[in-house]
C-alpha cells in the first residue's frame, strides 16, 4: 500500500471490539499487510499512565479533566503512532478514538458537544479516520459480558450507558461515509464477516 489506512472500532464496554480488532489485525497480516494496533487510552507509552488515572483512579475526578486526560492521550497517540505508520502505508487499528469522546463525555456526560468536537479537532490536528466500525449492542448485554469486576467508567451506570449506545448511533447518522454500525449481539464469527465486508468495501475506495 502506497497510502495507510487509520481505521478505529468504537462501542460500548463489551460489544466485542477488542476481540474484532485483533481478528482483523491476525486477517490483515496474514494477507500481507503492516498493521499496527493501538489503543485509547493507553497508547504504548505516555499513554499507559494516562489510561491507569482514567480507569483506576479512586478519588474524584470532574467531568472536564476527564476530557483533556482523554484529548492529551489522543495527541499523544496521533503524532507518536498513527501518523507516522500511515505515512509509512502501513493500517492503524485503533481501539477507541474521537467518537468515544463525543458519546462517553458528550452524551454521557452531558458536556457541550460542539466544544468536544472542536477540542478532539485540535487533539488530533484535524485527522479524522478513514473508517470507523461502531459494535452497536444493548446494554444489558455488554454489562453482563464486562462481569462483576467494573472500572471507573463501566460503573457509571444503565442510564448513563443507554446514554452512549443512543449516542453513537446518532454520531452515525451523522457521519455515515465514514462511520459503519454492526450488530455486535450476533456471533463473533458473523460480526467478522461484516468487519471484513466493510474493511474491503473501503479499501476499493
Amino acid at each position: 500500500m502506497k497510502k495507510g489506512l487509520f481505521i478505529t472500532f468504537e462501542g460500548a464496554d463489551g460489544c466485542g471490539k477488542t476481540t474484532q480488532i485483533n481478528l482483523l489485525k491476525e486477517y490483515l497480516e496474514n494477507q500481507g499487510y503492516e498493521v499496527v494496533l493501538t489503543r485509547e487510552p493507553g497508547a504504548k507509552g505516555l499513554g499507559e499512565k494516562v489510561r491507569e488515572i482514567l480507569l483506576n483512579y479512586d478519588g474524584v475526578v470532574s467531568d472536564r479533566c476527564e476530557s483533556f486526560l482523554f484529548l492529551a492521550d489522543r495527541a499523544q497517540n496521533i503524532d507518536i503512532i498513527v501518523n507516522p505508520a500511515v505515512a509509512a502505508g502501513k493500517i492503524v487499528l485503533c481501539d477507541r478514538h474521537i467518537d468515544s469522546t463525543v458519546a462517553y463525555q458528550g452524551f454521557g456526560r452531558g458536556l457541550d458537544r460542539k466544544r468536544i468536537k472542536m477540542l478532539n479537532d485540535i487533539a488530533t490536528n484535524g485527522r479524522k479516520p478513514d473508517l470507523t466500525i461502531v459494535f452497536d449492542i444493548d446494554v444489558e448485554t455488554s454489562m453482563k459480558r464486562v462481569g462483576k469486576e467494573k472500572d471507573r467508567m463501566e460503573s457509571a451506570g444503565i442510564e448513563f450507558h443507554n446514554r452512549v449506545r443512543n449516542g453513537y448511533l446518532e454520531i452515525a447518522k451523522e457521519e455515515p461515509e465514514r462511520i459503519k454500525v454492526v450488530n455486535a449481539a450476533a456471533s463473533i464469527d458473523v460480526v467478522f464477516e461484516n468487519v471484513k465486508t466493510i474493511f474491503h468495501k473501503t479499501l476499493q475506495k
